[in-house]
């Protein structure tokens, strides 16, 4: 009997964690199944839908850079979060031999927020980057009732990808070299305020994330995606600053949970995400 299986794509994929994670739970749940990485190169993408669009053991992909856009239109259908948000990251074969693309990335990354909100009358959010990881994030965050400010070297840029998110003011549009230094804004209780990194800037082997503190809350909460190192530099100066944070396993098991319910149909066993997480430090 051909075992059912999944896999994660991507160019270069070595580093990728989802085959751990993904293999956790199988095994947490005593699934006959694989989670396998896959090498796949741009050029060989087309390829690579066509021949497993055609296998019956295949029960779809998660997609990672620099897939996530060209393999949208290799699809029969897109989710409406994935189409709005113009990425794709999770790829679904139906028993009909249909391929689904959906974004994971967006409901991963608030699940670790939600819990954290109260009754303040106002939620901020202040993302850091422009690249696709951002607008999954701020699109997310809109749908939460957000206002989002944009940080980034290139405010045009920002304004072109995400204005629709905006509060359509150039004032949500930020500079991050004209950021005021100083010290933190005292804590406002009526308001949630985030601050997330969106950008690689901090990852092993690029330059961290340098950002001056002054224009934010004292009760802000920090947010990196970044997840090698797991503690980054951004993380250890907010904690400097007393302020709580959120790293990025938080969203990387999140999103791994959505994709995992739609291959293998039963939701992941998050009650072992301890376990899962001191697996994924070793």
């Amino acid at each position: 009997m051909t075992v059912p299986y999944a896999e994660v794509i991507g160019d270069p994929i070595a580093q990728s964690k989802s085959p751990a994670i993904h293999g956790f739970w199988l095994a947490q749940l005593g699934i006959a199944a694989e989670y396998r990485a896959c090498h796949v190169t741009a050029e060989g993408l087309a390829a690579y839908i066509a021949a497993r669009r055609s296998d019956p053991a295949w029960r779809g992909c998660n997609v990672t850079m620099p897939h996530k856009q060209a393999v949208m239109p290799l699809l029969d259908a897109l989710d409406p979060e994935a189409e709005r948000i113009g990425a794709v990251n999770t790829v679904v074969r139906g028993a009909d031999g249909r391929l689904t693309g959906y974004n994971t990335d967006a409901p991963g990354f608030i699940e670790p927020v939600l819990p954290l909100l109260g009754d303040q009358e106002y939620r901020f959010a202040y993302v850091i980057g422009t690249g696709g990881a951002a607008r999954a994030i701020i699109d997310a965050l809109f749908h939460h009732e957000f206002l989002i400010w944009s940080i980034s070297r290139n405010p045009a840029k920002a304004r072109a990808e995400f204005f629709d998110y905006l509060g359509r003011d150039e004032d949500f549009l930020l500079d991050l070299a004209t950021l005021p230094a100083g010290p933190l804004r005292p804590a406002d209780p009526e308001v949630f305020s985030l601050v997330i990194n969106a950008t690689p800037l901090g990852m092993t082997g690029h330059p961290p994330l340098d950002l001056p503190w002054g224009g934010f809350f004292a009760n802000s909460v920090v947010y990196d995606i970044v997840t090698s190192p797991l503690d980054t530099q951004f993380l250890q100066d907010a904690r400097a600053q007393s302020l709580a944070t959120i790293d990025g396993l938080a969203m990387l098991i999140g999103q791994a949970a959505v994709a995992f319910e739609k291959f293998f149909g039963q939701p992941a066993p998050r009650r072992a995400d301890a376990e899962l997480r001191s697996l994924l430090t070793k």
